[in-house]
């Protein structure tokens, strides 16, 4: 018995329920199978270029900042420049990711750069971006082997990376783009949105940022 099995027994036992006859589990599974769309947003359904402008707008009102880089070879030079307009030191803990590990970073010889896991000592993290959500200006951002969930959300700040050409409409497009890429019944460990840096009011209504994650978020745009 696999682990998944394991656990679904348990809460059918709990809820006084049974297997599953055949014929109600063939309904899950084509329903599974489906991938029914929720509803798409007008606004999302626009041609490329206004995506990337809708998708920019949003992410400026979410609190986050941008900057543009023609090619990814010009990715680490907006980085350096971030770094610099924010007085924080020339350091970032890297996603240990080829389309990022593979940049000249020796175009900016006084950065230093670590790829890996975030160490709570870090103040600045690099990581790619699986798309961008038009519809409400966030980041859809997975976890993997080389995009370690701790990049995104240890660090006070987190530098995504995002060709202009992931950009998609709504929520629903950036699912279709996770099976597409990952193949059908296969999906990464985790799979998380973010729309802006971190922020809560929770305690008389003060606005603190960075409470349970970054307190900048800045987004590189690559390519025209």
């Amino acid at each position: 018995m696999t682990g998944r099995a394991a656990m679904l027994g348990r809460i059918r036992a709990a809820l006084g329920r049974g297997e599953l006859a055949p014929e109600q589990a063939a309904a899950v599974d084509a329903r599974m199978a489906a991938h029914t769309r929720n509803l798409v947003p007008a606004r999302a359904q626009i041609p490329q270029a206004e995506k990337v402008k809708l998708f920019e707008q949003l992410l400026l009102k979410s609190g986050a900042t941008v900057d543009h880089a023609a090619s990814a070879g010009d990715v680490p030079t907006a980085i350096a420049r971030f770094l610099a307009g924010h007085n924080l030191p020339k350091q970032v803990a890297l996603a240990p990711d080829a389309r990022l590990t593979g940049l000249p970073w020796d175009r900016e010889p006084l950065l230093a750069v670590r790829a890996g896991a975030a160490d709570p000592a870090d103040l600045t993290a690099v990581t790619p971006v699986f798309a961008g959500i038009a519809e409400s200006g966030s980041l859809m951002l997975v976890s993997g082997a080389s995009t370690p969930s701790t990049l995104n959300l240890l660090p006070d700040n987190h530098i995504a990376v995002l060709r202009v050409a992931d950009v998609v409409g709504s929520m629903e497009d950036g699912w279709d783009a996770l099976r597409r890429t990952y193949g059908e019944g296969e999906m990464p460990r985790t799979a998380i949105f973010v729309t802006g840096p971190s922020r809560t009011a929770d305690i008389e209504l003060t606005m603190i940022l960075g409470a349970h994650g970054p307190r900048r978020l800045h987004v590189v745009l690559v390519g025209e």
